[in-house]
């Protein structure tokens, strides 16, 4: 017979009683499972939601460094000001002014869904998978919009 792996319960051991070696030891003697990871956990729709709204908290948070920067700009006076707006209106500028749209459009549609999910509607996994789908395409399709029509009315140029 086998011996198991340091920490984890063997075959007669009613600490993995499925014999799988997902459950350890821990130094103070209680058993636990394993934590999940990547390579057990096959991936869904409902894990890329998630991971996309915390990709988009995180650009919203550093987003809020141009945000402060603009507003000292505003405060520093016309020519700081001008400086400001013309490299935040270059095509540099204007993808991160899109990339922090798209995280905000993004994490306001999440956040509806989440809103649902809390007051306990829209939990089983083939709803929340499809509530999933509309906010990410939505939180898109509102991000896009949004540029579509700021480069439409001629607030914004190239």
């Amino acid at each position: 017979m086998s011996q198991p792996a340091p920490g984890v319960g063997g075959p007669t051991n009613e600490t993995d009683p499925d014999h799988t070696g997902r459950f350890v030891r821990q130094p103070n003697g209680r058993v636990r499972p394993l934590s999940p990871h990547l390579q057990v956990w096959r991936f869904h729709l409902t894990m890329t939601g998630s991971i996309l709204n915390r990709v988009a908290a995180g650009a919203l948070s550093f987003g809020a460094l141009f945000v402060a920067a603009w507003l000292w700009a505003l405060a520093s006076g016309p020519e700081t000001y001008a400086g400001f707006t013309a490299w935040m209106g270059s095509p540099l500028g204007l993808l991160v002014w899109f990339g922090l749209t798209l995280a905000i459009a993004y994490h306001l549609t999440a956040g509806i869904r989440h809103l649902i999910w809390d007051a306990g509607d829209g939990l089983d996994p083939k709803t929340a998978t499809w509530m999933t789908a509309v906010s990410i395409i939505a939180g898109a399709a509102v991000g896009i919009g949004i540029w579509v029509a700021l480069f439409a009315s001629g607030k914004v140029v190239l």
